[in-house]
């Protein structure tokens, strides 16, 4: 089965639709299919339903599909770096489904393991836990969440082979993994490709049964969110 697409417009051709639910991976700029997100944007499908941690910047990441109007609601963690984002959900544009971080991550993770729900003591009291049930463990009560089954996932990996075995780069890795298994059918934009068995057993993050179609990106921008830089020596010492 070849899983190699000769670009991301080609990769997503026949997967997306309007009112979509969709998972991307990343974590606030780190880890971002860049070309991927592009490629979903110029496809034009709107009314979309997209689980990310957060929703990239003003103009770059997910930020991109906010200005287009493509995206119906975010299911996130954090979006606090996003002014469109902001703007939008507080006119009554955008739908906003607040998950707790790590929630986040076992409901996508959950969805790749086949596991329907579970139950955590994170939200309990909160406005996350309205509606939702709940039940005593041990003494303490838990809410039940639902996994995340998205129709498609968009991934960022470093390197992967031919079969679709993946390597993640550092930090990088954060909610790609989860995002990968999560998904009906995952598209992954990688910087390096290689043939099978180039990789060692042993480094594999993900393995290729996860993977549906691979895409090449080998000088992706990488913005960097928030520049920060610290004085030298030197500087501080003249301060």
């Amino acid at each position: 089965m070849n899983k190699i697409y000769p670009s991301a417009a080609a990769a997503l051709d026949g997967i997306v639709h309007d009112g979509q639910l969709l998972a991307v991976g990343g974590f606030g700029l780190c880890g971002i299919p860049e070309a991927l997100i592009d490629a979903l944007r110029d496809s034009g499908a709107k009314g979309l339903t997209v689980i990310s941690n957060n929703a990239g910047v003003d103009g770059f990441g997910l930020g991109k599909l906010l200005q287009t109007r493509q995206i119906m609601k975010m299911i996130s963690s954090y979006v606090g770096e996003n002014k469109e984002f902001e703007r939008q959900y507080l006119a009554g544009e955008l739908e906003l489904e607040f998950t707790p971080q790590g929630t986040l991550a076992e409901r996508l993770r959950a969805g790749g393991a086949g596991i329907p729900a579970f139950f955590t003591r994170t939200g309990v009291g909160t406005l996350v836990a309205q509606g939702k049930e709940t039940r005593e463990f041990d003494g303490h009560v838990h809410v039940m969440e639902r996994a995340l089954l998205p129709e498609v996932s968009l991934v960022k990996a470093h390197t992967a082979d031919k079969s679709g075995n993946l390597v993640f780069r550092r930090t990088a890795r954060n909610f790609n993994p989860a995002v990968a298994m999560a998904g009906k059918t995952t598209v992954v934009e990688v910087e390096r490709l290689v043939e099978v068995g180039e990789i060692d057993p042993d480094d594999v993050h993900l393995p290729g049964i996860y993977v549906h179609r691979i895409v090449v990106n080998a000088h992706p921008e990488k913005r960097i969110e928030k520049r920060t830089i610290t004085a030298t020596a030197t500087e501080q010492k003249g301060n």
